[in-house]
């Protein structure tokens, strides 16, 4: 809810955005979108919060039963979209 207060509501980049017509296109919606499941390990590792939020962190799962094993993907999902942002 913070989040949502502190920044309102703010465009998400417009790679991510549909562009079912022709200026929308022409504007640029859609264009550099890379869809997860083409890329390897099913993960393009694109940022999808606004530019102007920058990524944020919700969930930091605690060392104990499953949240273990969620931590350790969400570390690993972590360094892949260092690795892909780096690449792109």
């Amino acid at each position: 809810m913070r989040s949502a207060r502190e920044n309102g509501s703010l465009m998400p980049p417009k790679y991510i955005l549909n562009a079912p017509t022709k200026l929308m296109k022409q504007e640029g919606y859609s264009e550099g979108y890379r869809y997860d499941h083409d890329e390897p390990d099913a993960f393009s590792g694109q940022e999808y919060f606004p530019e102007k939020m920058g990524r944020q962190h919700y969930y930091d799962p605690p060392e104990r039963g499953f949240e273990r094993e969620i931590k350790k993907r969400l570390e690993w999902w972590e360094r892949l979209r260092k690795e892909r942002n780096k690449e792109n």
